[in-house]
């Protein structure tokens, strides 16, 4: 086989960087699993990647629009489904305890706040 060089690729892709980018990911596409364009010859996922492109074996768009997919730091959104939209409560504290639309109760019984948290932490029925 003869050995690849970046001139060989260089005609299809100008720029080095992308180059580098597009034979890193190609790299990783066939690590992955995806299917050879060109004999493996005993090399490793990069050199093969190299010799695709060099060859004119891929389509640099799709691996472009790969790139850019795996690079992304966000994935999509996932639409909510209404099951999910039904469970949420809207009408509750996060606890579930009370009803968020009642009105507090305080001062009625003669207890200050730091009697009723004492009481609901460590059950002191102090009043």
């Amino acid at each position: 086989m003869a050995r690849v060089t970046v001139e060989d690729c260089i005609v299809q892709v100008p720029n080095r960087f992308e180059l580098v980018l597009y034979a890193a990911q190609r790299a990783r596409n066939l690590s992955r699993g995806e299917t050879l364009e060109v004999d493996r010859d005993n090399d490793k996922n990069p050199v093969v990647a190299l010799r695709e492109i060099a060859e004119q074996k891929l389509e640099l768009p799709s691996l472009e629009a790969d790139l850019v997919k795996s690079l992304s730091r966000a994935p999509d959104p996932e639409p909510v489904e209404d099951e999910v939209m039904d469970l949420i409560a809207t009408d509750e504290n996060i606890f579930g305890v009370m009803d968020v639309n009642e009105e507090s109760q305080g001062g009625d019984d003669g207890m200050d706040i730091e009697a009723a948290i004492g009481a609901e932490l460590f059950g002191d029925d102090e009043k």
